[in-house]
């Protein structure tokens, strides 16, 4: 018998938490008939406190030994002399380079601009604007009291989100478009442009058009979008840019988010699925908060361990996203996608849906 397939649970807060809980559901033996392993790590926000953020140390050093994490959405405190962010810390700590969020058309949901074809953007995931050295000089108030950023990028980081967007444009038949503002800022901006510019003579197959970060914005919603695209981009701009890309298909709870830390071949070593969306306070204890997200990351989670050979995590990852659409286009939708259906209730049927489809594609003897 082989091994259980290992999976890092990142547990969170509020509603983030509720809807982890659920998602998670999905991946139970009975009804993806895989053995899983699931190690959890609360990350809630008042025990990162109370660890003073060793928790989320710990999580890290378990989700590079597992090589997968689901993770639930977590409370970030603005004070300064607080714990921060744990994703910066789980971003750092298992050297993810890449995050990947993919706004795809929901059935039976309008989508915004008549877009219809998927849009992939694929950011940094970390240093530019976040972490950045930030100071002011002069008296505090005054007129001329001057606030300073220090903001770095490093060539492999720009190389990592270059060669993964060209990659992630072969598999989904798109080119790559966008780019930063490398006109404005040609040394620091233009790094990134160097290594498009760089991985599209790597790749000469793939359709290739470099825009200015304004320009791709407005491209975006004026038609831009008539084939399937594939934005690379700094870490702030790509952090807005998926702001605005997932709603455009009708919800940010729409699409999964995927962080990435390769090899030195751009082969994925560790790959943490979440949704992009925070823990929605008011919504906690209602069950009306949308899952969709996060089924899809599990879904995102078992498509990369089938990419390391994981037997049956293939066709259990197509089977979670096609009961996902699959719901929604039957009608049942929670409130942000205009139905009535709770967030259990969701669960419920794609669970059932994930089920019958394993069963029919097993009676059939196909898989994914």
């Amino acid at each position: 018998m082989s091994e259980p397939l290992k999976i890092t649970i990142l547990e969170g807060d509020e509603t983030g938490q509720e809807l982890l809980e659920q998602a998670i559901r999905v991946l139970d033996r009975g009804v993806i008939g895989l053995s899983l392993e699931l190690e959890r790590f609360d990350l809630s926000l008042a025990n990162r406190r109370a660890t003073a953020n060793q928790v989320v140390i710990d999580a890290a050093a378990a989700m590079r030994a597992s090589g997968f994490g689901i993770k639930a959405a977590t409370v970030t405190p603005e004070g300064a002399d607080d714990v921060g962010s744990p994703n910066r810390i789980l971003r750092e700590q298992v050297d993810g380079k890449v995050i990947i969020r993919t706004g795809r058309r929901i059935p039976g949901v309008t989508p915004v601009a008549g877009v219809h074809f998927p849009i992939s953007i694929v950011r940094m995931a970390v240093e530019d604007a976040y972490g950045a050295k930030q100071w002011r000089e002069g008296d505090a108030g005054a007129a001329d009291e001057v606030a300073y950023r220090t903001e770095h990028v490093t060539r492999s980081t720009c190389r990592a989100v270059s060669e993964y967007a060209f990659r992630t444009a072969r598999a989904m038949g798109a080119r790559v478009y966008g780019g930063p503002k490398w006109t404005v800022s040609p040394v620091y901006e233009g790094m990134l442009k160097e290594e498009m510019d760089a991985a599209a003579a790597r790749h000469p197959e793939i359709p290739y058009q470099p825009v200015l970060i304004d320009a791709t914005y407005a491209g975006l919603v004026g038609g831009a979008a008539d084939a399937p695209l594939v934005v690379p981009a700094l870490n702030r701009d790509g952090d807005c840019l998926s702001d605005l890309v997932l709603p455009m298909f009708g919800s940010i709870a729409g699409a999964e988010s995927v962080l990435l830390a390769f090899d030195d071949a751009y082969d994925t070593q560790v790959a943490m699925a979440e949704a992009p969306h925070g823990t929605a306070p008011a919504l906690q204890g209602k069950d009306i908060a949308n899952p969709m997200a996060m089924l899809l990351a599990c879904g995102a989670v078992l498509r990369h361990a089938a990419e390391r050979g994981h037997e049956g995590a293939e066709t259990a990852s197509r089977a979670i996203y096609e009961a996902v659409l699959e719901a929604i286009a039957s009608g049942t939708k929670t409130p942000d996608l205009g139905g009535d259906a709770g967030t259990t209730a969701f669960t419920d049927d794609v669970i059932a849906r994930v089920r019958t489809k394993l069963d029919v594609w097993s009676t059939l003897g196909s898989g994914a």
